[in-house]
């Protein structure tokens, strides 16, 4: 069984109390957590979720509410005295962005010899590469980051999990959710539509395109959060994310 919690599903401003973007996929091989927002280990720990079990982060973005908890969780695992090792795949830059951010915030803290390696991956466009136990594809998006910004197709444990992650519409949307048992969808803005975002009324009229089983809405912001009550039970496959929703794929 392979099972994929929120952790936290909220956009970069904690609308609706909600924690930044993090999921955590579990299965027998292992625990990942497909991007690590600022907020990330509060969220887990929060949970009950111990990062030290967390052997892989994959990264959509390298903006702070999708990769800005790494050097939480990465100093975490030293005062633990963490021995296992922790890889995290990304965008192309995204050893010198966390490097960085951990100066920022702790100077000194990316030079310190640890018990554990930290290893950066950075995923190549539309090619599948493996991580750990899962097979990662990276689509790019419409989304500014300083970086290349990702959709992500993530083939775990027999299953396949697909993930927007932050953009506008984009026909490669159709290519990251097609088969998959899941697709984790941005949805900003219920019908506002602005640069480098999705709005749900944008993402309905293109749902007959996308070829995966359910869709999950996630980091919504308030008009959207205002408006879920409108969406009805017009359609059983898809819903709206909380942090602490958990689904079996």
């Amino acid at each position: 069984m392979v099972e994929m919690r929120f952790l936290g599903s909220g956009d970069a401003f904690g609308s609706g109390g909600r924690f930044q973007a993090c999921m955590h996929l579990r299965g027998s091989a292992g625990d990942l957590l497909l991007d690590c927002g600022a907020t990330s280990l509060v969220a887990m720990k929060r949970a009950g979720v111990d990062p030290a079990e967390v052997g892989w982060v994959l990264v959509s973005r390298l903006h702070g509410d999708h990769f800005g908890g790494i050097p939480f969780l990465v100093l975490d695992g030293q005062f633990s005295r963490r021995e296992r090792p922790l890889v995290v795949a990304g965008p192309p830059g995204i050893a010198e962005r966390v490097r960085e951010a951990m100066e920022v915030f702790f100077p000194g803290s990316s030079q310190v010899r640890r018990r554990f390696e930290v290893e950066f991956v950075e995923l190549p466009a539309e090619r599948a590469v493996s991580v750990g136990p899962a097979t990662v594809t990276a689509f790019p998006v419409d989304h500014a980051s300083g970086a290349p910004a990702y959709a992500l197709r993530v083939g775990y444990g027999g299953k396949v999990l697909a993930y927007s992650g932050d953009t506008a519409w984009t026909e490669s949307l159709v290519d990251v959710a097609e088969g998959a048992d899941l697709f984790v969808c941005e949805a900003y803005f219920f019908a506002k539509r602005i640069p480098y975002h999705l709005d749900y009324q944008s993402l309905a009229a293109e749902r007959h395109r996308l070829g995966c089983r359910r869709i999950v809405l996630t980091h919504m912001g308030p008009e959207m959060l205002a408006h879920i009550g409108d969406l009805g039970t017009e359609s059983a496959d898809l819903v709206c994310a909380a942090d602490g929703l958990a689904v079996t794929l």
